[in-house]
């Protein structure tokens, strides 16, 4: 009896706990504590339902986390030890790891087959949790126009054993996360608590005037959530419509007068006569120019039928385009992204009728549109505000009211603040 040794420790909790400080682990066992006492578990362990609520998972993928978690056991009790491995595995691990929890966590049916409805699964979940909109329930068709821009993004090119369906390679997987990085940022941050920092949530505030219907607009708060996933945090908090076609005309110069007062960066967005939209982050303003510009932050985007961001490969810098009001065929008069002259990624020209988009090695994006030739229907251009440009504004505002106030002062001193001499 006096011989009886302790249980040896758990290889895979050793190794895991050695991925976090020890201050780190005080804090995953206070969290854990105070988790399995709400579980009624005399703190032995966390059960479904309050994992689900503390980290804000639901339905399929909820449920997909918790048994991913607990190694499949199915026992319906998570440990301190399943806590720790699954952080290690799911925040501190390598790319490829972290990636590869990613893609069993898509696999809802947990049948080892990553097939459209898995993933229609996740993209519900992921869509109700971000924007707090409900379409789960079968046979309803609210919001499965967005679904499917997700939906249709994604490759199936793995063949099924004694089954017709394809289904998502672990390689297919990946590229439709470089294609929705938001999508990427999302599903990397489950494990922490469902609060406005939690990674791939931030959706940015479309601010417009109070004369522009919801209906008007192009960029509906999914699609700024999407084009969001390529952008820093500071620019994520509130855009802000600079021009309207509907509403300023299908013109160049009233596109150039209209953003000619923001400094920062837009997002370009056009939906042509084929109903395609798609468009393009200018990270300089726009300005005129006889040759091409910008820096590697720039993109392009398409938003439907279906969602993609395309980065800059690095190939040339050829990235941003204005010309305005030159003579030559070799400058062409327009606004556009990548390529190169007349065989642009994307490009409108002056008459803001007509352009074309082309593949290119600049962003190495497809044909943007259904035909390389495109017909504008509709083009919106939005301002990303910064916080830092927006205090930079206010500070402009107060220096010059405050100077008009010190002038009228002078003014009234000498008598000439209402002589019309």
């Amino acid at each position: 009896m006096g011989n009886s040794q302790p249980p040896p420790a758990n290889p895979r909790f050793v190794s895991a706990s050695r991925s976090f400080a020890q201050h780190e682990l005080e804090d995953l066992k206070s969290l854990f504590k105070s988790l399995a006492a709400q579980s009624q578990s005399n703190g032995r362990y966390i059960s479904p339902s309050i994992f689900q609520a503390y980290f804000g998972l639901s339905g399929a993928l909820g449920e997909r986390m918790f048994n991913l978690v607990t190694l499949k056991r199915n026992d319906h009790k998570l440990t301190f030890e399943d806590l720790v491995v699954a952080k290690a595995t799911y925040e501190k691990g390598t790319k490829d790891e972290i990636e590869e929890f990613i893609y069993q966590l898509l696999d809802v049916n947990d049948d080892g087959v990553l097939g459209r409805s898995d993933l229609e699964s996740v993209v519900i979940a992921m869509l109700e949790i971000i924007f707090s909109m409900k379409i789960s329930e079968r046979g309803s068709n609210s919001h499965q126009d967005i679904v499917d821009v997700f939906l249709n993004s994604a490759t199936f090119s793995k063949n099924g054993e004694g089954s017709s369906n394809k289904s998502m390679s672990f390689e297919d997987f990946r590229s439709w996360c470089t294609l929705i990085p938001s999508a990427r940022k999302f599903l990397g941050g489950l494990l922490t608590p469902p609060d406005p920092g939690r990674p791939g949530c931030q959706v940015p505030r479309l601010l417009c005037s109070e004369n522009v219907h919801s209906s008007m607009l192009l960029l509906r708060k999914e699609y700024a959530w999407h084009i969001g996933g390529a952008l820093s945090p500071h620019e994520l908090e509130e855009w802000k419509l600079l021009y309207h076609s509907a509403m300023n005309g299908l013109s160049f110069n009233t596109f150039l007068g209209s953003i000619s007062n923001d400094e920062g960066s837009t997002v370009l967005t056009i939906k042509d006569k084929e109903g395609h939209i798609y468009g393009g982050y200018a990270s300089q303003p726009w300005e005129r120019h006889g040759d091409f510009y910008g820096d590697m932050k720039s993109f392009l985007f398409q938003l439907y039928p279906k969602l993609a961001i395309y980065r800059p490969t690095g190939a040339n810098s050829n990235l941003q385009w204005c010309a305005a009001n030159f003579s030559s065929e070799s400058i062409p008069n327009g606004i556009g992204f990548g390529g190169r002259v007349n065989h642009f990624g994307l490009f409108l020209s002056a008459s803001f009728d007509k352009g074309h988009t082309f593949t290119n090695t600049t962003f190495g994006n497809p044909c943007l549109s259904k035909t390389s030739q495109i017909y504008p229907e509709v083009i919106e251009c939005w301002g990303v505000i910064k916080r830092a440009q927006q205090e930079r504004q206010d500070a402009l505002k107060g220096t010059v009211l405050e100077r008009f106030k010190e002038d009228r002062h002078m003014l009234n001193m000498v008598g000439l603040a209402n002589s019309s001499e």
